[in-house]
């Protein structure tokens, strides 16, 4: 581990080189125009505002299920520009999306373009559209999966542009049918009335996709593609309004949320120095290229950071810290032992590299179904998360083994500046078993009365939030323009009140004295209320009128199933991994088990406190469950290396209970390192930032508890206790020992 003095310069350039220019990155960007800084990343509706589009539908009474369908195509249409996108029923006929981050609403509108019908006709369908009569088309637009323009750059046509489809499964099958009747014959793609091309048929084309080639123009062909993607929409839309619209919570819960983590940063550093000393001053280095890494990766990747995201990267810190802790605990553990500080950070990193990429990439396994098969805020949050562990990783085995072996060949190489970890006493975790799984039985069986309860008193079983549940929208025209301050301080107070809710949300129109709020569903008498309060201390625009209306879920159905279908895939997922690493079902049914009764009990506290359960829930509950896993893990690894140096005498019971206490400090203090940051929202947070944090709070402290009280016992209970695991171990390790150097048999 020693340096020689190119190394040490070296290396020190490149450390500092990373700290500097991070940080000027973060705050000023690479190109003096702010790319890659903090600034430039991209905020979502509820941080920064963006674009909202009103279409209304041309049909007559479309069914639910087209609307829905509709809903849902518009979502994944739009999520190319921003997963955060939102898209809802707007009273009987009308769907709104709004899209964050981008203040010029033509260029969405020429992007969407106009949703209409779409329709794939032969010869004979063409003639009787075209004379006004019935006819049957080959293909409609719900047939398309997608189209996309192309350029054929190997083509030596003049005319090399074309047009690629991608059908749906029956679509495919329609499409070879129709090309094998109607070879040498045109088809004719009709698209909301007018004729937009006539491509002749060549051939049979099977296999689910095709292509529309001689276009005269990539701008011809790329428009081909727009109104074959959009005319996959059921309904006909026609756009009424497109307003640039302010951010949901306003300037105060950015400015406020940027405070308290700061603070919360401030405050994990000063923890990490006092406890671990010079492991600390490390660990606040590495932390700031972490975070500075992360944020430049979010800008230059053109994510968009919403609320959820910002959980992700909480999570990302909360993990990043995990990392420190674990390798630093165990060089205290090494030089306690009676090594040397040299060897105890050789060793600390060693034994902790394995607990390290076992925790994380768990996580990333489940961030990773996460975004394949999320929509929405699930997706947002997702990228966030993932790019947060792999820089997580990263930092934890390179960059601060790198500068802890600086700070070591610089000359802190005194035991006393690392700190030493000497377990006295084992803690008997499993004599309580009993009581610690009666404690989360009786919570969870809490919970569910409460929903109960509520249910029989007519009101939800959760108090869902305007994501899942719409409700009214109300908008105002004032006669002076106020600031998003004024309407967060003074206006939804008075609606608040004037209504007798708790939940209210503000949209304010750029350049504009409307505002509208979206509220729960309100009755005659509390819109009534809401007018006269309203109006009677900030008068309205002269000849105006007060404008309210019914507003769906922007969480559709598909995006709930989405999301529920993606939280089990990530949780086999994490299942298979552990039983890949471990090689005992036992620890991956035990950590899914305790992870049940993460989310059981976390609902418990939303059923009991009416939590507000909004978009915001979906990532609270991922994020517990991630920082769950962590945790498990690192305790699970520790039984593992344990077990390897057992015999047929060990006591088990013993093994275990050695393991949490040995693990004890490390769980203590990664908590205590999260809830930091969270604590400091909460208190310094607006309130839909504090209804954010808090179950959070509650989420990492069930965390915790779960990790040390119940996973361990529950892979005992589950058969761990056995003689025959320490047996199965003892024969592992001996067939080992029974290999030669040349891999036979001695």
């Amino acid at each position: 581990m020693k340096y020689n003095l190119t190394k040490k310069i070296s290396y020190s350039i490149i450390i500092l080189v990373l700290l500097v220019g991070l940080s000027l990155t973060a705050i000023f960007g690479m190109n003096g125009k702010g790319y890659g800084s903090a600034k430039d990343i991209n905020l979502g509706l509820d941080l920064a505002g963006g674009v909202s589009i009103t279409y209304e539908i041309k049909e007559d009474n479309p069914s639910s299920q087209d609307i829905e369908d509709t809903i849902y195509k518009l979502e994944k249409r739009i999520e190319g520009r921003s997963t955060e996108s939102q898209v809802y029923k707007e009273g009987e006929n009308r769907i709104t999306v709004e899209i964050p981050g981008v203040t010029d609403a033509n260029e969405i509108l020429t992007e969407l373009g106009t949703p209409g019908s779409l329709e794939f006709l032969d010869y004979t369908g063409y003639t009787a559209w075209s004379q006004g009569e019935d006819y049957t088309p080959l293909l409609t637009g719900s047939d398309v999966k997608t189209a996309q323009a192309y350029t054929d750059t190997s083509s030596k046509d003049s005319t090399p542009y074309g047009v690629s489809l991608t059908f749906t499964d029956e679509g495919g099958d329609k499409f070879a049918e129709a090309t094998a009747n109607n070879i040498g014959s045109r088809i004719y793609i009709v698209y909301d009335g007018s004729v937009v091309s006539y491509p002749t048929v060549n051939q049979a084309i099977t296999g689910g996709n095709a292509s529309i080639t001689g276009m005269e123009t990539f701008d011809a062909a790329d428009n081909l593609a727009t109104y074959i993607r959009i005319g996959s929409i059921p309904l006909t839309l026609n756009e009424v309004s497109s307003n640039i619209v302010g951010a949901q919570l306003g300037h105060d819960a950015i400015h406020t949320s940027l405070i308290a983590a700061a603070i919360g940063f401030a405050l994990l550093c000063v923890f990490m120095i006092a406890i671990y000393r010079v492991p600390g001053v490390v660990a606040t280095l590495s932390l700031i290229i972490y975070t500075t890494l992360v944020l430049f990766l979010v800008s230059v990747y053109d994510l968009t950071l919403t609320l959820p995201g910002i959980a992700g990267i909480i999570l990302g810190i909360g993990m990043a810290v995990d990392a420190n802790v674990i390798i630093y605990t165990r060089i205290r553990e090494e030089i306690a032992a009676g090594k040397g500080v040299e060897n105890s950070i050789l060793a600390g990193y060693n034994k902790a590299t394995s607990a390290i990429v076992d925790g994380n990439v768990t996580t990333l396994i489940a961030a990773i179904v996460l975004y394949i098969f999320g929509t929405g805020p699930v997706k947002g949050f997702a990228t966030t998360l993932a790019v947060g562990n792999i820089v997580s990783i990263f930092t934890a085995l390179v960059i601060t083994k790198v500068i802890m072996k600086l700070l070591y060949n610089f000359g802190l190489t005194k035991p006393s500046m690392y700190g030493k970890t000497t377990h006295r006493r084992t803690y008997d975790i499993l004599s309580i078993k009993k009581w610690t799984i009666t404690v989360s039985i009786v919570l969870i069986v809490i919970g569910f009365i409460t929903m109960g309860v509520q249910s029989a008193l007519g009101n939800r079983a959760l108090n869902f939030s305007l994501e899942f549940v719409g409700g009214s929208t109300t908008s105002f025209t004032f006669d002076k323009e106020y600031s998003q301050s004024e309407i967060e301080n003074d206006i939804i107070p008075v609606i608040r009140d004037a209504a007798g809710i708790t939940e209210v949300q503000q949209q304010k129109v750029q350049n504009s004295t409307k505002v509208s709020f979206k509220t729960t569903d309100l009755s005659l008498e509390q819109r009534e209320a809401v007018e006269e309060a309203v109006t009677a201390k900030f008068p309205i625009e002269d000849g105006s009128i007060v404008e309210t209306d019914t507003i769906s879920s922007s969480v559709s159905s598909t995006m709930k199933k989405n999301a529920i279908l993606s939280v089990i895939l990530a949780t086999i997922a994490m299942l298979i991994y552990i039983f890949a690493r471990f090689r005992d079902i036992k620890f991956a049914l035990a950590a899914v088990m305790a992870l049940l009764q993460d989310v059981l009990v976390v609902i418990t506290f939303y059923a009991v406190f009416r939590v507000p359960v909004g978009n915001t829930f979906i990532a609270c509950m991922l994020t517990i469950v991630g920082y769950s896993i962590n945790g498990t893990i690192i305790i699970f690894d520790r039984i593992r290396e344990m077990l390897k140096s057992a015999n047929s005498k060990t006591n088990i019971t013993e093994l275990v209970n050695s393991a949490i206490t040995s693990t004890l400090t490390r769980n203590i203090n990664t908590t205590i390192t999260t809830l930091i940051m969270l604590v400091m929202l909460y208190i310094l947070g607006v309130t839909s930032v504090k209804e954010f944090s808090l179950p959070l709070i509650v989420g990492i402290i069930v965390g915790f508890y779960s990790s040390v009280f119940l996973t361990s016992s529950f892979w005992y209970m589950l058969g761990g206790k056995n003689r025959g695991v320490i047996d199965e171990a003892v024969n592992k390790r001996k067939k080992a020992e029974s290999i030669g150097k040349d891999g036979a048999q001695v």
